[in-house]
């Protein structure tokens, strides 16, 4: 595990924050989340909270994503709403992240603590799914 940090893409963290702001309305959508892929771009989604479970923000934003033809993210961060900050991903999400995205970023923390890990260093000795598939050969 590395613990070294990288500059935070306070650019991001703002256009999480303006989703969280203006997009999440009720209790369907509580979450925003925004990652900028490898050209620059940024992507942005909300989670779609249901009863029976229902997909996190950066589940959500991975699909966008892929809608727009960006296959290759950077760095990602999520923020909830009414004012509750940057929140870091949950177990799943950490999970799917490092299977989609091995070298992504994450920005973590709050106030003047943000900073910004690998995916790896939220998920230690993690198991990944693609180096337990055997070879289709």
């Amino acid at each position: 595990m590395t613990s070294q940090t990288q500059p935070v893409d306070h650019e991001l963290v703002q256009a999480a924050a303006h989703v969280a702001r203006t997009r999440c309305r009720g209790d369907n959508h509580t979450m925003a989340a925004a990652a900028r892929a490898r050209d620059g771009r940024i992507i942005t989604a909300v989670n779609a909270y249901h009863f029976t479970g229902g997909p996190c923000a950066e589940l959500v934003l991975i699909g966008a994503a892929a809608a727009q033809g960006a296959y290759e993210l950077k760095t990602i961060v999520a923020v909830g709403d009414r004012d509750r900050g940057i929140v870091p991903p949950c177990g799943r999400c950490r999970q799917v992240l490092l299977d989609y995205f091995p070298d992504l970023e994450v920005i973590v923390g709050e106030d003047t603590r943000t900073r910004t890990v690998r995916i790896t260093d939220l998920l230690p000795e993690s198991y990944v799914w693609a180096d337990h598939q055997l070879d289709a050969e």
